[in-house]
């Protein structure tokens, strides 16, 4: 194939939408892709006829067509594999996209480290706004190689089989496949396998793939479909079969750092939704979550972070009913938050206030706060909002136990960021002590009209970044207080903004901002479309 040495597989099922951007991207990456096999999942809409027509315009297309739906993305993944001719594979969905270079920079570092496996960063990347965030970014920050992830068990976090390159030989000579049929989060299985076979894997900081979250267009994808219980069980089987290859493979620290992945992430990233499900959901997944973890060794829950510890032993200490649920997916946020109130005291604090925990149960020690950095303590700043033409925010910072009182608050700066640009505006404020309370209260003011784009509707996120007596900095996203809903008010030369303080669904403070015409429209045009639908 003169160099063109790299298979891209990408899986499809009834999406004429995307699939021509997709292909297009996939033959766009350049010669050293030989092929671009499109495995076609029995669609009945129109996908079979543009398939077909990519095919007859570029002979480096290939489509393969499943007579029966499989009902999920391993079946078509493994056909693809099967299929392929080059000595690379990279996996590609149809309503993603490939960035330009993206199977270069993948190569490139596999080739160069003689590697079985070369991974690189993802980002999500959120639509209609065009919003994106890195996943996993830490794990993306320079290029390495490694005889197997053993010695960087974090590796275990990248559960995503898309983001990578792998030499086809190590996948057939090792039997490496996707579940077949069904499977949902069938990612998590595959790459268990991957990481099991101690493949030599490089590592790329370079964007390599481009996943796509549509929010408001229908269906949504399965990693979104959270509010189903049945999603969180799907989760935990397809979790369950990872421990059960990780102990096949001997390897116990690999064993330790996919429970311990798990605490941190999988099970934070639900609790923290938890409070706005029904109870059928709440007792349901507070069951499943406890029958999965009770299985897991004291080890890996002691090599946790200790919100994550902490989160472990309400889960498994308190029933659902007793266990504060609001209270405790705040401990879930990112970073993790501890509201009031705080029982024991410094030497030994507590989850529950002394008599509160229920009858028979063991207290519930918060063990590691009082020696944790302070980048680790579950602190947070709540803000009040008070609009007029500035945007005025009245910041509380509690004491916990002590800890911040040590260290000292002096300043804190308030950043206002554009959540699709990353633009800041800062405000700087100096903390002073509340007379009679345990905490600090700081206030600043922000001119509305600068939040605000003509002919848009902006979104800012709210940050709080604060300095200690020793000079050590701590950032962290302001807590939405009271003050929070739609208001109407006049900015600079009598110009009408719209904002809208809100708390967003981990309970951070966000800002809405459009013009007086720009709202109207909106709101008006929301009220049609939900007339429409009823």
């Amino acid at each position: 194939m003169n160099g063109a040495v790299v298979t891209v597989v990408v899986i499809t099922y009834n999406d004429a939408e995307h699939v021509t951007e997709a292909v297009t991207s996939a033959l766009a990456q350049g010669d050293a892709v030989g092929e671009v096999v499109v495995v076609d999942d029995a669609s009945t809409d129109g996908t079979t006829r543009l398939l077909e027509q990519l095919a007859a315009d570029n002979p480096r297309v290939r489509v393969i067509r499943r007579e029966t739906n499989s009902g999920g993305c391993g079946t078509p993944r493994n056909d693809g594999i099967d299929a392929a001719r080059c000595p690379w594979l990279v996996f590609l969905d149809s309503d993603d996209v490939l960035p330009p270079n993206g199977v270069d920079a993948l190569l490139d570092v596999a080739l160069r480290h003689d590697a079985d496996v070369a991974a690189g960063l993802c980002v999500r990347r959120e639509l209609p706004s065009g919003r994106e965030i890195a996943w996993q970014e830490e794990l993306f920050t320079a290029e390495s190689v490694h005889d197997g992830v053993a010695g960087r068990p974090q590796t275990l976090w990248d559960t995503l089989s898309v983001n990578k390159i792998y030499r086809r030989d190590f996948l057939l000579s090792r039997r490496i496949r996707f579940p077949d049929g069904a499977a949902h989060y069938e990612d998590f299985v595959f790459t268990a396998r991957v990481y099991a076979a101690r493949p030599r894997l490089a590592v790329s900081p370079e964007r390599v793939y481009v996943w796509h979250v549509r929010y408001g267009t229908g269906e949504a994808s399965i990693s979104l479909r959270r509010d189903r219980i049945q999603n969180w069980q799907d989760r935990v089987s397809a979790h369950q079969q990872v421990l059960e290859i990780m102990r096949e493979s001997g390897d116990q620290d690999l064993l330790m750092a996919a429970q311990t992945k798990f605490l941190e992430f999988d099970l934070a990233v639900y609790l923290g939704e938890l409070p706005q499900r029904t109870p059928e959901y709440q007792d349901a997944w507070w069951r499943i979550s406890r029958g999965h973890i009770r299985a897991f060794e004291a080890e890996a829950v002691r090599r946790a972070t200790p919100a994550a510890r902490w989160r472990t032993a309400v889960l498994l200490g308190r029933e659902r009913q007793a266990a504060k649920l609001r209270r405790l997916a705040e401990l879930a946020a990112t970073p993790p938050r501890l509201a009031p109130p705080y029982a024991g005291a410094a030497q030994r604090p507590l989850w529950d206030e002394t008599g509160s925990a229920p009858e028979g149960a063991d207290e519930i020690v918060l063990d590691g706060l009082c020696d944790a950095p302070l980048v680790q303590l579950p602190f947070f700043v709540a803000a009040d909002v008070r609009a007029g033409r500035r945007l005025l925010l009245d910041l509380r910072l509690p004491d916990l136990y002590g800890r911040i009182a040590d260290a000292g608050p002096e300043r804190a700066i308030v950043e206002l960021r554009h959540r699709v640009t990353g633009t800041a505006h800062r405000y700087e404020a100096v903390w002073e002590a509340e007379q009679g309370e345990q905490g600090w209260r700081a206030v600043v003011a922000a001119d509305a009209a600068v939040l605000c784009e003509r002919r848009t509707i902006t979104t800012w996120d709210a940050w709080v970044t604060l300095t200690f007596r020793d000079g050590e900095s701590v950032a962290r996203p302001l807590r939405a207080g009271s003050g929070l809903g739609r208001q109407v008010r006049v900015g600079r030369r009598g110009r009408v903004l719209l904002l809208q303080p809100y708390a967003t669904s981990s309970g951070g403070l966000a800002v809405r901002v459009a013009d007086g015409l720009v709202g109207m429209r909106t709101v008006l045009t929301g009220r049609l479309a939900r007339r429409v639908r009823r």
